[in-house]
């Protein structure tokens, strides 16, 4: 298992645009391999001292944090995936998104310990 995290600011009235987004990318990334995808929205997010969510993403006055992570088989398959993004017209329709996504942050991870999915 490998597993990519995602972490972004999306504005509280676009959130049906980004579960539409989410929904309709998930078909692209199962063919790449995605096993799973677990998006949510922000509900119970505190402000912190020193970091918090919403500095990590410069969150703006009405942007809620959306955390997100995709199961892939292995890393293998993951990094696979790029050249085949980079070069699938599908990405090049999605021309409008509804966050900024310079302020996205992701980063690929080894599971180190789980608990329910393989016991």
């Amino acid at each position: 298992m490998y597993v990519q995290g995602f972490l972004i600011a999306v504005p509280q009235e676009k959130k049906e645009a980004y579960r539409a987004l989410a929904e309709k990318a998930a078909d692209k990334f199962r063919e790449y391999g995605v096993t799973e995808i677990v998006e949510t929205w922000e509900e119970n997010v505190t402000d912190g001292k020193v970091t918090d969510f919403r500095m990590a993403t410069k969150a703006e006055p009405g942007e809620k944090i959306v955390f997100s992570w995709m199961i892939w088989p292995d890393r293998e398959t993951c990094e696979a995936a790029g050249p085949k993004m980079e070069s699938d017209p599908f990405w090049a329709e999605m021309s409008e998104m509804p966050f900024d996504g310079k302020r996205m942050m992701w980063g690929g991870f080894a599971p180190i310990f789980t608990m329910g999915r393989n016991d």
